[in-house]
C-alpha cells in the first residue's frame, strides 16, 4: 500500500481538541504514513468488501477512512467505540 497522504475535514480537529485527543491522533497519523501500522492497529472493517477501515487513536478513539482515488486516506468519523 502506498500511501500519500492522510486527509481530514476541519471538524475532525476540533473534535480531537475538546476531547484532548490531537497529540494521540498526530502520532497515529505518522506511524501510519511511515508504514507503522502494528501500533495503530490499522484494520479493514467487516465486512471486508465494504473498503472501510479505521485505525486506533487509544483504546477508546478509532479513527474511520476510506481511500481516494490519488490514494489518500479520507477521514470521516472519529468514534468512540465503547458507546
Amino acid at each position: 500500500m502506498n500511501l500519500n497522504s492522510i486527509l481530514e475535514e476541519v471538524w475532525i480537529y476540533e473534535y480531537l481538541l475538546k476531547r484532548n485527543l490531537l497529540s494521540q491522533y498526530k502520532k497515529a497519523k505518522i506511524n501510519i504514513l511511515s508504514k507503522n501500522n502494528l501500533k495503530t492497529y490499522f484494520k479493514e472493517r467487516n465486512p471486508k468488501w465494504s473498503n472501510i477501515w479505521y485505525f486506533r487513536i487509544n483504546k477508546k478513539y478509532r479513527a474511520y477512512w476510506s481511500f481516494d482515488n490519488n490514494n489518500d486516506l479520507l477521514i470521516y468519523k472519529i468514534s468512540n467505540h465503547q458507546e
